[in-house]
């Protein structure tokens, strides 16, 4: 797993081999991180990054200058796997959470720019996920929620679905909280 782009471009990150994970590809990546840089400022936006894993989504945002990322995971090694890389790379700016995502998002008292959520591919929960972030008011006017998930889900029908976009197995629906008139 390496980092795309930003003051730590091609920083290879392994975690250990006994973590069970599926990381975003590469490729999905960089297409993910090219979308968001022609929408946002970097330096302007605050983060939350579910379902964290590794960290790779997190120290990608810091990497290209974002000041404010939450990480929530809620395996322990996972957690502070991120917290230790956090920590070599000099990102202060990671804030990490060991907590089940949906229960963080149950009680956040917080609004972000964009949240990127990439639970496993076979969460029962997954269709949910939009509900929680919308229902409480959790991203700021024309900002972003991105949800990771397999072909089997289909989110084209929540109300506030932006698109798809998906690179090979990966796939990324894009929903957006807009200030109506």
């Amino acid at each position: 797993m390496r980092i795309i782009s930003g003051i730590y471009k091609k920083k290879l990150i392994s975690p250990p081999k006994n973590f069970k994970l599926r990381p975003t590809t590469d490729i999905a990546k960089e297409a993910l991180f090219n979308i968001i840089s022609n929408n946002f400022d970097f330096e302007d936006i605050a983060v939350l990054d579910l379902f964290s894993g590794t960290g790779s989504i997190s120290y990608e945002f810091a990497s290209r200058g974002c000041n404010s990322i939450i990480s929530v995971e809620n395996n322990y090694k996972h957690a502070s796997f991120i917290k230790g890389t956090a920590k070599q790379l000099n990102f202060d700016q990671i804030k990490t959470i060991k907590i089940d995502a949906f229960s963080y998002l149950k009680s956040c008292q917080s609004s972000f720019d964009l949240i990127f959520a990439d639970p496993p591919y076979d969460l029962k929960e997954i269709e949910k996920i939009p509900e929680y972030v919308f229902t409480n008011n959790l991203l700021k006017n024309n900002s972003w929620l991105i949800v990771e998930h397999s072909e089997k889900t289909n989110f084209s029908e929540s109300p506030y679905f932006k698109e798809l976009r998906n690179y090979s197995k990966v796939h990324f629906s894009i929903f957006e909280k807009t200030f109506k008139k």
